[in-house]
């Protein structure tokens, strides 16, 4: 009497074990493509920060950059700061600065170019974990002269916020993503450039905000993570052939 119904209940559960290995299979070869396509990052951008800098494209250039192919490039110009309220942009750590691994934040600054067009300057690193808006007033009030100043940096694209992104606490100015053109338009800078600059040098004499040098250290675990789907997709497929197994034998 049981032996019709058992062998349907073994066939479903048997294609469920199949679906459930095909998942974590694919899976599995899902993070071994991200590994091949973080590998490819990592040198592009690795070769990117070791060229010598080049002129900042003209504004008549700045629709057609994109992250994939402009994200990190060294650039050289001269603009002045704008005598405007800044940002600050908080960070946990950064994964491509060596000497920003500690809570802080970014001092982002609208400056002008020559041709009248804003670029918002990331100015450098402020070690500040209370984010203390009147710490970085005074960091940021020596930088604007009204004095043109030659600028050496690289091209970075706005980040969009994430679900557990906080919101910006207007009265300190301090947001939690690097969305520069939402910055831009809370705090009056006018139209910005797509792009903004995170600053390599000049330095101010006191080091505050830190600018410098970038160096890539993106994370990558991802064969770690293809090898436990796979073992996942092993272990699935030994629990079902035991299981079969013991029905059979009863």
């Amino acid at each position: 009497m049981n032996q019709p119904a058992r062998k349907p209940r073994v066939a479903g559960f048997a294609l469920f074990t199949l679906f459930l290995a095909a998942v974590f299979v694919a899976l599995g070869a899902w993070q071994l493509q991200r590994r091949t396509a973080k590998h490819a990052l990592v040198a592009a951008l690795t070769e990117r920060l070791a060229d010598v800098p080049i002129a900042l494209p003209p504004p008549s250039q700045w629709a057609a950059l994109n992250p994939a192919r402009d994200e990190f490039r060294r650039v050289s110009f001269t603009a002045t700061y704008a005598a405007l309220p800044d940002a600050m942009v908080y960070s946990s750590g950064s994964a491509v600065r060596k000497d920003a691994s500690g809570p802080g934040t970014w001092a982002f600054l609208p400056a002008r170019l020559p041709g009248g067009e804003t670029v918002v300057i990331d100015a450098g690193f402020v070690e500040n974990t209370m984010q203390d808006r009147s710490v970085e007033d005074r960091a940021v009030k020596k930088l604007v002269t009204g004095q043109p100043v030659a600028l050496t940096g690289y091209l970075r694209f706005p980040e969009p916020p994430g679900w557990l992104t906080p919101a910006e606490n207007r009265d300190k100015r301090l947001w939690f993503v690097r969305d520069h053109p939402a910055i831009a338009n809370a705090l009056g800078w006018g139209t910005v450039a797509p792009f903004y600059v995170d600053l390599e040098q000049p330095a101010p004499e006191n080091g505050i905000p830190r600018p410098g040098p970038l160096d890539v250290h993106l994370k990558d675990d991802h064969l770690q993570y293809a090898v436990t789907w796979f073992m996942l997709a092993g272990a699935v497929l030994i629990a079902f052939a035991v299981w079969a197994r013991g029905r059979r034998q009863s």
